[in-house]
């Protein structure tokens, strides 16, 4: 067997790579070189050093608050997703006790309001306003053309079909809202139908940050299959 002697490092020659690949092939250097380990400095925010030993906790610490952050920020979202699919079983529940279109329109309101917490809402209807002179459901319902030229801000909309999150032009606010308008402060469009062929629905908050772009748009699209089901029944 040779007892020929490992060569020395050379600090000059020592290259960072080369010290972390060695500790990386060797991960319980430190364990057999434990006095090594304490007497090791490196540098702390507060210009203070301290051991690589208290840098490691630190770090670990950190890593744990992070995760902790995190998990909280999953419950709170788990938690939401359990509230909004509530609401929506509920708003099934209440539409299917109706029977006519009537008693269909109220139950939309009436779960706008109360469990989705809108502050103003209306249901906008395609088609011709006499076919429906027989419901009275006040601001809530509006029938009117898909041509009509008041539709004509929410063309963009209308034609992406797809549910909108977030502030909106003033022309759209007052035709939904109309003496109310300057209270909203932002709002969700949810379309009904393929291609929004039936109408849409919209939602409004005072709260400016209520309904943004960047919020998940997936339980809204499924609040409007279910306002789509139950007023193609009509």
């Amino acid at each position: 067997m040779s007892t020929q002697r490992k060569p020395e490092f050379v600090e000059d020659s020592l290259s960072d790579e080369a010290v972390q690949d060695y500790l990386e092939a060797n991960p319980d250097f430190f364990e057999r070189h434990s006095a090594l380990l304490s007497r090791l400095t490196v540098p702390h925010s507060s210009g203070d050093a301290i051991s690589l030993v208290e840098r490691q906790v630190s770090m670990l610490r950190q890593k744990e608050l992070k995760m902790q952050n995190q998990l909280r920020d999953l419950i709170a979202v788990a938690r939401a997703n359990d509230t909004l699919a509530a609401k929506i079983h509920e708003l099934s529940l209440q539409l299917l006790r109706t029977t006519t279109l009537a008693e269909t329109i109220a139950a939309v309101e009436t779960g706008m309001r109360s469990g989705f917490g809108a502050d103003q809402s209306i249901l906008v209807v395609f088609a011709d306003p006499d076919d429906f002179d027989d419901i009275d459901a006040g601001r809530f319902f509006s029938v009117i053309l898909r041509e009509d030229p008041q539709l004509k801000p929410f063309e963009t909309f209308l034609e992406a079909a797809k549910p909108r999150c977030g502030q909106v032009r003033d022309s759209q606010r007052s035709f939904l809202f109309h003496d109310d308008s300057d209270e909203i402060g932002s709002v969700a469009l949810i379309p009904l139908g393929d291609r929004a062929q039936i109408g849409f629905l919209a939602i409004g908050s005072a709260d400016a940050d209520r309904f943004h772009p960047g919020m998940s748009i997936d339980f809204l699209a499924r609040v409007g299959d279910l306002v789509t089901g139950a007023l193609a029944r009509y």
